[in-house]
């Protein structure tokens, strides 16, 4: 009888140190609180997304219709669907809060929770493209036909590539059955490294908005963070709910209600929103090579932070940092508003513009800290 009793003394330890006595810096701001938020958003997406794939048929021919028959016929099944398809975007705003604060903030400094943290913004991407595939509507079909297209352009083995994403020679019943186990098994893979994030993060502890690394200021996360992530996770749910409940389809296509044909094409073909500032710097490269090689390094450069010099965003170069950062922000939001737009003049001009300098904002940092420097001295 004492075995059970040690390994749940362990336990009690083990959540002790991870959530009640775990050394935190005192001065951590309420941004801090969107990690815990990210972690309830994706169990919740987890376990609506379970509750969806038992009334889900993995068909081309019956897809379309197990969604109607979901919302319509399944108890509930209307809330869980349009928990699970907004709870998607209610993510990915998280997501990307948190690594921005984490951008201003110098959290790359942490070099091994923030490669762990960049590997769970390339999974949450591909889980999310696998999920808007499944409805099976038409934007989800030529959205899946668009984006597996891009491998294609690997030389020599491309065609090969794309033949083997579909399970053969178009996209058919093969190709969603593995859109739909790679769906249900990717979020699993997401947990690992969430909690390998956050080994990582307790091994190195947080940085604050000082961005000093000192462990003399620190108090323990209960109570006073624990309450301020419950306020965060109430705010985050009324806010889902309010979506959920009085704005359920506005984030969808208009497309996506009309089930898939590959004979009809739509005049404008789109991924989702969270997806648009990549999906327009892919269309503004004329070559396609070139295209989806800045389509992946826009994501995959966060991961070579850690190794640049990136000290222009540093608060001594306060206000610099502040300016080159929203600057930073608006031109996210301007490629966003033009991968939503159609592949014409003058869209493609800004979307090419644009491009350059979301990479300069990571390329150039070196010589805007010199000319930052000269301005000062003078």
């Amino acid at each position: 009888m004492k075995m059970p009793l040690r390994k749940n003394n362990n336990l009690i330890k083990m959540i002790n140190n991870m959530l009640i006595d775990l050394p935190v810096p005192s001065n951590i701001s309420t941004f801090w609180s969107f990690g815990s938020m990210l972690g309830l958003m994706i169990m919740l997406q987890i376990i609506s997304g379970i509750i969806l794939s038992m009334h889900y048929s993995c068909n081309i021919e019956t897809a379309f219709y197990s969604m109607s028959h979901i919302m319509r016929n399944v108890n509930m099944g209307w809330g869980m669907r349009i928990i699970h398809a907004n709870g998607a975007s209610m993510f990915f705003i998280l997501m990307y809060i948190h690594m921005l604060r984490g951008l201003y903030y110098k959290s790359y400094n942490l070099n091994k929770t923030w490669m762990i943290g960049v590997s769970i913004l390339l999974l949450s991407m591909a889980t999310a493209f696998l999920g808007y595939v499944l409805p099976w509507g038409q934007m989800s079909f030529w959205g899946a036909t668009v984006i597996t297209n891009l491998f294609s352009a690997i030389p020599m083995i491309g065609n090969l590539v794309v033949e083997w994403l579909w399970g053969g020679f178009s996209i058919n019943n093969p190709t969603l059955t593995r859109f739909y186990s790679l769906h249900f098994f990717l979020p699993f893979v997401i947990l690992f490294f969430i909690i390998l994030h956050f080994m990582f993060l307790h091994e190195s502890g947080s940085n604050n908005p000082l961005g000093t690394n000192s462990n003399m200021d620190k108090i323990n996360f209960h109570p006073l963070f624990s309450s301020k992530d419950a306020i965060g996770f109430m705010m985050m749910m009324i806010g889902l709910m309010i979506v959920v409940l009085n704005y359920p389809m506005t984030l969808n296509d208009p497309e996506n209600f009309i089930p898939a044909n590959s004979l009809v094409t739509p005049i404008h073909i789109q991924p989702e929103w969270y997806f648009l500032f990549a999906y327009a710097i892919l269309r503004s490269i004329p070559n396609k090579l070139g295209g989806v090689i800045a389509l992946f390094m826009s994501i995959l450069i966060l991961y070579f932070l850690p190794l640049m010099n990136m000290n222009i965003l540093s608060n001594k170069n306060y206000p610099m940092n502040k300016i080159l950062f929203w600057m930073f922000i608006n031109v996210l939001i301007i490629l966003t508003w033009m991968g939503a737009l159609p592949i014409e003049q003058p869209y493609e001009t800004i979307s090419m513009i644009f491009t350059m300098i979301y990479f300069l904002f990571f390329l150039m940092n070196n010589i805007l800290m010199k000319l930052w420097n000269y301005i000062m001295k003078i």
